[in-house]
């Protein structure tokens, strides 16, 4: 059970932590539409919808440096790739703006900025309010000198940083930051740099990491792509497969499970419980958002169980803030803990 003190202790270093942050940094492009400016084409007899807003934030990988601004990181690197084009000047302005470095954010210029365009209604952030989305990826391989780019990067920053984020977004196989040569290297320099925090999220490929803490969630820790709405993983079944996972990948294991927590296999199975929130929730970017307090309560000293815990007060937060994907401070956290504390009573 964490107290005020230990929080406080945690939260007051994590303006000394230097994080890189390794993976797919997308463009998230909201687009504010005002229904009663719609007019008809001329031309197609189709609706012409009418912007009167445009905001540009740093999504998937960006999700987590966002988190970890908010929550006051000392340094923040992003390493991975954009293209040469417009989404990636706006994707590097937005990083800039959360002083996050992009000097190892390689420019390509066969490749794609990756973009979620999203237009929703002005003035209603519910779900209703959403349009359908346009994505921006890239779905040829990436080329194998990029990688090695990349990979070059991590020899640069690793001397001097405190803990590296490996955010494995595109579903693509090889089509993103993370390639297959990429991953050996980051295995590879988990066993070079011990004293450096590993921590790995994957959306397809979770498994295939070595020597690196990570998060999957409690379907892809057990195997089960697909689903249905308001399932969820027993914890005997769970604790069976994160304890597999622990032995495949050689590190330790934290497993999430939506609104009921998470999981986590060192230093002895632990189950954290969730902080219940009341009211309209959004989940856009809830694991990312685990995943920066997370680390930087990792970085603070906090052991997993302890981490974990500050993950969910964190996401506790964010999935609160609808039609954005959310950020906490570190300020917001002591409130959640009390709730936490007395939902466990």
């Amino acid at each position: 059970m964490m107290t005020d003190d230990r929080l406080r202790e945690l939260t007051a270093r994590f303006s000394d932590a230097r994080i890189a942050v390794l993976g797919d940094f997308f463009l998230d492009k909201y687009l504010d539409v005002e229904p009663a400016l719609a007019e008809t084409s001329i031309e197609t007899g189709k609706t012409a919808h009418q912007v009167i807003g445009i905001r540009c934030d740093p999504g998937a990988a960006g999700t987590v440096v966002n988190n970890l601004a908010a929550l006051g990181a000392g340094a923040i690197h992003a390493v991975g790739f954009t293209g040469d084009d417009g989404e990636g000047h706006d994707l590097r302005a937005a990083l800039a703006r959360i002083r996050c470095a992009t000097d190892h954010l390689h420019v390509d210029p066969v490749r794609r900025t990756p973009t979620y365009l999203k237009p929703r209604d002005a003035g209603d952030l519910s779900l209703a309010g959403e349009h359908s989305r346009y994505d921006i990826k890239n779905r040829r391989p990436t080329p194998p000198d990029l990688a090695r780019r990349i990979a070059g990067s991590l020899d640069r920053l690793l001397p001097a940083v405190d803990a590296l984020v490996v955010m494995d977004q595109v579903e693509e196989d090889e089509c993103g930051a993370v390639t297959a040569a990429v991953r050996d290297a980051v295995a590879d320099r988990a066993t070079r740099f011990p004293r450096v925090i590993f921590w790995a999220d994957s959306r397809r490929r979770i498994r295939l990491y070595r020597h690196v803490i990570t998060k999957p969630n409690q379907f892809e820790a057990v195997g089960r792509e697909a689903p249905r709405p308001g399932e969820e993983v027993a914890l005997a079944e769970l604790e069976r497969a994160v304890a597999a996972m622990r032995r495949e990948t050689g590190a330790p294991v934290c497993a999430t499970r939506g609104a009921a927590g998470m999981v986590v296999s060192d230093p002895v199975w632990t189950v954290i419980p969730a902080v219940r929130v009341e009211g309209p929730t959004d989940p856009t970017g809830a694991g990312d958002s685990a995943t920066a307090g997370a680390v930087l309560a990792l970085c603070a000293g906090a052991t997993l169980p302890e981490a974990a815990l500050v993950g969910c007060l964190v996401a506790s937060i964010t999935v609160q803030q609808l039609g954005k994907t959310g950020t906490a401070r570190p300020d917001e956290l002591p409130p959640r803990l009390a709730l936490w504390r007395c939902q466990q009573t």
